[in-house]
């Protein structure tokens, strides 16, 4: 039985990273990288907002800058994100 409640999971967030502010070669976004920061992994604030910006029209949900900012690795982005997820009234 679904919920009818739409998810972000890792795979949403490696795609948009990718198709949005692309990736350092150097970098693998197939290896384990829930608890890595983002600047670890080559994506500075600007490229963050752009992520943001991209989840929002995607998901539908409504991302501040701070939580962009403050949200360091892909866990707790994903977390920031599926939280907005469930407060978004279903139609």
């Amino acid at each position: 039985m679904s919920s009818g409640i739409k998810t972000f999971e890792l795979g949403d967030l490696k795609r948009i990273l990718k198709e949005g502010v692309g990736a350092d070669e150097s970098v693998d976004l197939e290896g384990d990288i829930l608890d890595v920061d983002f600047e670890a992994l080559g994506y500075e604030s600007l490229a963050m907002l752009e992520t943001g910006t991209r989840i929002e029209r995607e998901f539908g949900v409504v991302l501040t800058d701070e939580t962009l900012t403050e949200t360091a690795t892909p866990r707790r982005l994903i977390e920031a994100v599926n939280v907005q997820l469930r407060s978004v009234p279903t139609v």
